[in-house]
C-alpha cells in the first residue's frame, strides 16, 4: 500500500486521509523511509524534518479521527526548497556563505501551509542563492533529472522537482525569481507555478531579488497545484470543476520561439495541435516589449542581486561556485542611475504589454528553448554555461518582468513544458484554463 501512496497526487493523498483509508503517520512514515532508503537522498534532500514531520503527522490523524481536519491537503506531506526558514533547522540556501545559518521562527508561507495541515518533510538542495536556471551546485549537490541521470534537474528549485519526480515527495514549495520554478517543473515533468509577485508572502524566505521573488508550488496535478496555492496564502483553492476550453483565445508568442531546440519546439508544437483540438484557438503574434523588456535583465537582476548579496560575497568569495559568483558581480557594473532607467523603462513596457495581450486567455510558449544540460560539461566548459544558463531562463523570464503569474504543463514529450502565462492576480482563471489543458494534454 505504501509503494502506491509514493505515486499518488496530493490531491489523492487528501481524499484519501478524508474517508479514513490513509493514516497521516503511515503516510509521512513510508515517505521519510522512501527518502532514508532512495540512492539520490543526498542529492536530492539538503537535510530532512523527521521529528517534526512525524509530530505534525501525529497531530492531522488526531484532527482526521476527530472529523476536525484542516483543508484537503491536512496530513500531506511536502518538501521545501532550503531558503524557507524553518524553526532551529538550517536554512542554507544552497550556499557556504549561510553555513550554520539555523532562523528562530518558520517562513510565514510555511506557517500558513503548517495551519492548514501539511507535513514538512524537510529542505531540499538548490541553486547558490537561487542564482540559477540550471541547478548545477558544486558547493552543496546537484540533484540529477527524472529523464536524464546526466543531466541536470534545472533551477533554481532543483531538489523540489526531484524530490516530487523521484517520488520522494507529494508536492514540493519552491520560488521563482526568472523561471526556478518553471524550469525544474517542465524538465521533470511536473506542472509549476509562479505566483504574482506580492501574491504570496516573502517573509523568511532567504531573498535573490526582491522585487522579482515570488513563491509557488511544483506538483503532479493542476489540482495540487490549487490546492497548494490555498494552503500557502491561507485562502480557498480555485474551483477546477467544468473547466473547458472552447472558445478560449491564446496568443503564441513568436518572440519565445526563437532558438529553441528540436524537441522542445516539437512538444510545444503537439502540445498546441492538441489544445486547438480541445476548442482553443490561437493566434500569433511577436511583441516588440517583450525584447525590450529582455534587454534589460542585467541590470535589473544582477544589480539587484549584487546589492543584496555583494557585501556578504566579498568577505569570502572562495566559498562560491565561480560561475555564480561572476554572475553576481556583474551586478557591480551598473550604476544607480542605469537601474532606476531600467525600472522606469519597465513599467512603461508592462503597460504597453498589458494592452497587447488583453484580448487573450493566456498567453503560450514553450516553458524551455532547450532540454536539460550535462552536468558534467557544465562543471568544465564556461561558455557552455553561461549560454545554457541564459536560454534555460529566456522565455520563463518573460513572466517575472511582465509581472504576470504563468504556469507550465508538462506535453508528453519528456522534459518539454508549455507555459500559460495570465495576467497579475489572475491566478484562478489561469488554474482553471490549466486544468482544461492538462487533459487535453494527458
Amino acid at each position: 500500500m505504501s509503494d502506491r501512496w509514493l505515486r499518488m497526487s496530493a490531491a489523492e493523498l487528501g481524499r484519501g486521509i478524508g474517508a479514513g483509508e490513509i493514516d497521516p503517520v503511515a503516510l509521512t512514515e513510508a515517505y521519510l523511509s522512501a527518502i532514508r532508503e532512495h540512492p539520490l537522498r543526498d542529492c536530492i534532500y539538503a537535510r530532512l524534518t523527521e521529528e517534526r514531520a512525524l509530530a505534525e503527522a501525529e497531530a492531522a490523524r488526531g484532527r482526521m479521527q476527530a472529523g476536525l481536519r484542516l483543508g484537503p491537503l491536512d496530513g500531506v506531506p511536502a518538501s521545501w526548497k532550503d531558503l524557507f526558514d524553518t524553526a532551529g533547522v538550517p536554512t542554507e540556501a544552497g550556499s557556504a556563505l549561510l553555513r550554520g545559518r539555523v532562523p528562530d521562527r518558520d517562513a510565514e508561507v510555511l506557517q500558513n501551509a503548517a495551519h492548514a495541515g501539511l507535513i514538512c518533510l524537510g529542505k531540499t538542495h538548490m541553486s547558490e542563492l537561487a542564482f540559477s536556471g540550471l541547478g548545477y551546485n558544486p558547493v552543496a549537490a546537484t540533484p540529477p533529472c527524472v529523464n536524464d541521470p546526466a543531466g541536470v534537474s534545472g533551477g533554481s528549485s532543483s531538489g523540489a522537482a526531484a524530490s516530487v519526480a523521484f517520488g520522494l515527495a507529494p508536492l514540493a514549495i519552491g520560488s521563482d525569481t526568472g523561471g526556478s520554478v518553471r524550469i525544474p517543473a517542465a524538465w521533470n515533468d511536473l506542472v509549476g507555478l509562479k505566483t504574482t509577485h506580492g501574491r504570496l508572502s516573502l517573509k523568511g524566505v532567504v531573498p535573490l531579488c526582491e522585487s522579482f521573488d515570488t513563491v509557488g508550488p511544483l506538483c503532479r496535478s493542476v489540482d495540487d497545484t490549487a490546492l497548494a496555492l490555498a494552503a500557502l496564502e491561507g485562502g480557498r483553492a480555485a474551483d477546477l470543476r467544468g473547466a473547458g476550453l472552447e472558445g478560449v483565445r491564446f496568443l503564441i508568442l513568436e518572440n519565445a520561439l526563437d532558438d529553441l531546440r528540436d524537441q522542445p519546439r516539437a512538444g510545444f508544437l503537439s502540445a498546441v495541435d492538441r489544445l486547438r483540438a480541445a476548442g482553443a484557438c490561437t493566434e500569433c503574434a511577436r511583441i516588440p516589449e517583450v525584447d525590450e523588456a529582455l534587454a534589460l535583465s542585467a541590470v535589473l537582476f544582477t544589480t539587484e542581486a549584487y546589492a543584496q548579496w555583494g557585501t556578504r560575497i566579498e568577505e569570502e568569495p572562495h566559498l562560491m561556485f565561480g560561475e555564480i559568483l561572476e554572475r553576481f558581480r556583474a551586478g557591480a557594473r551598473f550604476s544607480g542611475v542605469e537601474f532606476v532607467r531600467g525600472w522606469q523603462l519597465l513599467k512603461r513596457l508592462r503597460a504597453r504589454w498589458r494592452h497587447e495581450v488583453a484580448g487573450y486567455d493566456a498567453v503560450i510558449m514553450p516553458a524551455s528553448p532547450i532540454l536539460p544540460p550535462e552536468t558534467e560539461r557544465l562543471a568544465s566548459d564556461h561558455e557552455y554555461y553561461v549560454r545554457e544558463n541564459l536560454l534555460a531562463l529566456r522565455n520563463t523570464r518573460i513572466g517575472n518582468l511582465m509581472g504576470d503569474c504563468a504556469l507550465t504543463l508538462p506535453t508528453g514529450l519528456p522534459s518539454c513544458g508549455i507555459i500559460l502565462q495570465g495576467a497579475p492576480m489572475s491566478e484562478e482563471h489561469l488554474l482553471r484554463l490549466g486544468a482544461a489543458a492538462e487533459a487535453a494534454l494527458a
